[in-house]
């Protein structure tokens, strides 16, 4: 049977850009897995702005997979971040998307949505993205975040420029917004020529197209949530995992890393404007099932409470269908985007891939065998799912 895996990313996320492609680390980790069950797979990764709204990303999702999908195989949906709310939207039986006739014939064949650190009920972080200094400190940190994963080095100068005038920001100070300008630019100055004219298009893009930041405050979301209509008979899994809480025992293991000082300072302050709460707009479910309390108390040896986050989105907006997988670990943390202590020359993922680069430093502890056990626990649902897809839907109209 052959499966067909399709890659949305979210926030600060990309498909493949500056000869980096943001999804290979989990896209190799899981069609090894699958292929050793003895699964054929094709993957494809959406290549859109990771602000546009979220209806013109579905929309972009829909028209991808009605051109790629063929005639036959189960479908599955993988998104992280905002990428999660894309599936969704795509795959609920009501929502009305923009596109060319046919757009959707595919979703009879859609038979999982996998979502990893996805905003189901919104992330206090996008109502600061939405400010007008926001919206600049977001185009500096998205170009920081090709550079330091394509890179594997951060400038520093331009990092702590950008560390500081976060800082003015967030306590609603006077700063000059050239600051962020100014500290892009130099982020962009250490590519070369081909690869900074595809990252400057990528940041012109968010520039021109914030919608998605205006829906994914937890306002907005409260009424996705009440809106949106899960599709039945697919299986519905996610993905979730919160960071430490940043604190002065974070920066010693930084002071060993020169680069990671500045990166856990930005960190700091990502998972503090996440961790804002407002209890009309919880950022979190109603309620939550039993098992995944359960899950949650025995993973952390505690209840995590609202205020926890992976630097990104509360842990609590992550929980959405069945929770597979949770456990410490940031927002890129879950992709493979994470420190690889091994020497350099043997930093090579065990498939030949890139080394795993982490610029986010949150002190989580997340390694390769954490990275591991998350994909073990999304491999098994699609296979499940696919077997589930009626077998005339699975092979297509008979030639």
């Amino acid at each position: 049977m052959l499966h067909r895996i399709y890659f949305t990313p979210g926030m600060f996320g990309f498909g493949r850009l500056a000869s980096y492609d943001y999804f290979g680390h989990l896209d190799r980790a899981l069609c090894a897995r699958l292929r050793a069950r003895g699964e054929r797979i094709e993957t494809r990764v959406l290549q859109v702005s990771p602000t546009a709204s979220i209806r013109r990303r579905a929309a972009k999702l829909a028209e991808l997979v009605a051109e790629t999908c063929g005639d036959d195989g189960p479908i599955h949906l993988i998104g992280h971040s905002t990428g999660g709310l894309d599936a969704r939207l795509v795959a609920s039986p009501s929502a009305a998307l923009a596109g060319p006739p046919g757009a959707l014939a595919w979703r009879d064949r859609l038979a999982s949505i996998t979502t990893i650190n996805t905003p189901h009920f919104g992330t206090p972080l996008a109502t600061f993205f939405t400010t007008v200094s926001g919206a600049r400190v977001l185009r500096a940190l998205s170009a920081l975040t090709v550079l330091g994963l394509s890179l594997g080095s951060h400038p520093l100068a331009a990092m702590s420029a950008l560390v500081a005038a976060f800082v003015r920001v967030d306590r609603a100070l006077g700063f000059e917004l050239a600051v962020f300008d100014r500290a892009t630019d130099a982020f962009l100055q250490l590519l070369d020529d081909a690869r900074s004219n595809d990252v400057r298009q990528y940041i012109d893009a968010i520039q021109k197209d914030q919608g998605a930041m205006v829906q994914l405050m937890p306002e907005a979301m409260d009424l996705f949530a009440a809106g949106i209509e899960d599709r039945p008979g697919i299986l519905c899994q996610s993905v979730a995992s919160m960071a430490p809480p940043p604190g002065p025992g974070m920066l010693l293991p930084a002071l060993f890393r020169p680069s990671s000082i500045p990166s856990a300072a930005i960190f700091s302050l990502l998972y503090g404007i996440s961790a804002r709460y407002d209890p009309r707009y919880p950022c979190s479910a109603p309620t939550a099932s039993e098992d995944d309390e359960e899950k949650l108390s025995r993973v952390f040896a505690r209840t995590p409470g609202v205020r926890e986050n992976d630097g990104v989105v509360p842990l609590r907006s992550q929980l959405w269908g069945k929770l597979v997988w949770v456990g410490y670990g940031d927002h890129l943390d879950v992709l493979g985007h994470f420190r690889d202590d091994r020497r350099a020359s043997n930093r090579a993922s065990d498939d030949g891939g890139p080394p795993h680069v982490d610029w986010l430093f949150s002190a989580s502890g997340f390694d390769r065998a954490r990275f591991g056990s998350l994909v073990d626990a999304i491999a098994p649902g699609l296979v499940s799912s696919g077997c589930a897809v009626p077998q005339s839907l699975a092979t297509g109209p008979s030639r």
